[in-house]
């Protein structure tokens, strides 16, 4: 299927990059990205520059291939046909749900893929998908527009809720949000839109509304929600003991809610007293539940939403291993386009861990490997893989079906060094007090107190 003298040598030395080019022909082929263009926008249009166009040029940012927006144009200049600042006026013009839908269509061949390879984990709770779901704030940009120059505070470009298949560990689904300061909550009505019966949604105190505990009921979904201080209820029975659990003793009781005043709800309130304290310093975790019991004990739902850390997890890969949050980036709708492009790429390694589950076992990798170590060797080896073999020999393995597409994983994975993606998990810091500057001293030779330090070693 895959001829050649280099081609085989990057097969046999990074099959990690060649998988994860594989996927992005498949996942965002050209065709397919600007007729989702077409399809979604509502007030911008393609002329010379196609919106496929845009897509490539910052995924090679987010994956730290390039370095810029500028650089990345730089390097491709000659296939574009239009000025960089053509470029930059797209970006900050492009519209929510375009980007939204951009994901959500790598989503579907996504979820396909790692089915068929067999790599999905095994499910938190038999007989129900769970959905985790939580926001993430952009941080702030550099202020780079004439109506930030003047300000002193922190420009925020906006905030997005991800939802997260902890089976999959897929992110699949976005709401996008172009207002730094609106809250998460502002949101819930369009996440409503999309609940399916059934479902189990997980997430913190900031989604404990009557509102959304009430949206869940009404479609027939199920929840497991941190309780939220200011959450209105009513005891209809005493805590029990329930057991138990890795972080503490659990309690039950059965409480009430009421949504406008006229539904009423019974709910399982599962009650966490801790035998160590949250970073907040919180001895009790207070949980609802609206789960049967003959599916979840309290015990169950207790050990259940501790796992709720999967997304935050996804957060901090985004964090450190794509660059999902672009500080040049002062105009929300292009911010907003990173963190999703971004996303997109964590899909895209969630595909290849998939890939090496089912081949090395799922506990090998989910215990020992590292998505930066993976990361990394993409910025490393991507670029040269990419002027080593031109776009146009890997076309036909975008045309490559579930079949044949699982084959050439699980071959590829089975030539990857695992050694080379080891995590290094780091002790427990000891806290140790910051020294406060000297005024009259403040610097110091570094040089000269490593030469002291051995000199009263050698001192008898």
């Amino acid at each position: 299927m895959i001829l050649g003298e280099v081609f085989d040598r990057f097969i046999s030395e990074s099959p990690l990059s060649v998988m994860l080019r594989v996927l992005l022909e498949q996942s965002l082929p050209t065709d397919e990205v600007d007729a989702l263009f077409e399809q979604e926008a509502q007030y911008q249009y393609e002329r010379t520059l196609l919106f496929s166009t845009v897509v490539r040029l910052m995924s090679l940012v987010v994956c730290g291939i390039s370095p810029s927006i500028n650089a990345a144009y730089q390097s491709q200049a000659k296939g574009i046909g239009v000025r960089v600042q053509s470029v930059y006026n797209k970006l900050n013009g492009l519209e929510p749900q375009i980007i939204e839908a951009l994901v959500r269509h790598g989503v579907g061949k996504a979820q396909a893929l790692i089915e068929h390879l067999g790599g999905a984990l095994a499910p938190l709770l038999p007989g129900y998908r769970i959905k985790i779901i939580d926001g993430n704030h952009l941080a702030a940009t550099d202020r780079r527009l004439d109506v930030l120059r003047s300000q002193g505070s922190a420009p925020l470009p906006g905030h997005a809720l991800v939802i997260l298949d902890p089976r999959l560990q897929l992110a699949i689904d976005v709401f996008s949000c172009e207002d730094g300061h609106a809250q998460e909550r502002a949101l819930l009505g369009r996440v409503l839109a999309t609940v399916v019966s059934g479902d189990v949604w997980m997430a913190d105190r900031n989604f404990c509304t009557l509102g959304f505990i009430g949206g869940l009921h009404s479609r027939a979904a199920f929840f497991v929600l941190r309780q939220h201080g200011n959450l209105p209820w009513s005891v209809l029975s005493p805590l029990e003991i329930k057991g138990e659990s890795q972080t503490g003793f659990v309690f039950e009781q059965t409480i009430q809610v009421v949504i406008n005043e006229t539904i009423q709800i019974p709910l399982r309130r599962i009650v966490v007293r801790l035998t160590q304290s949250t970073r907040d310093g919180d001895t009790e975790l207070a949980i609802i539940s609206n789960l049967p019991q003959s599916d979840a004990s309290a015990i169950e739902i207790a050990g259940l939403y501790q796992r709720r850390w999967r997304i935050e997890r996804l957060f901090q890969v985004l964090d450190q291993c794509f660059r999902g949050e672009i500080d040049t980036l002062a105009y929300p709708r292009a911010a907003l386009f990173g963190f999703c492009m971004a996303l997109i790429c964590y899909n895209v390694l969630a595909v290849i861990k998939a890939a090496m589950r089912s081949v090395h076992g799922a506990g090998k990798i989910e215990a020992g490997i590292s998505y930066y170590y993976l990361a990394d060797e993409i910025r490393r080896v991507y670029d040269g893989m990419m002027i080593a073999i031109p776009p146009a020999q890997w076309k036909p393995l975008a045309r490559l079906d579930e079949t044949q597409t699982t084959e050439l994983f699980q071959q590829l994975a089975t030539k990857m060094d695992l050694s080379k993606f080891c995590s290094h998990p780091r002790g427990k810091k000891k806290k140790v007090s910051k020294p406060k500057p000297s005024k009259n001293k403040p610097h110091v030779s570094t040089a000269r107190l490593l030469a002291q330090k051995r000199q009263s070693k050698k001192a008898p």
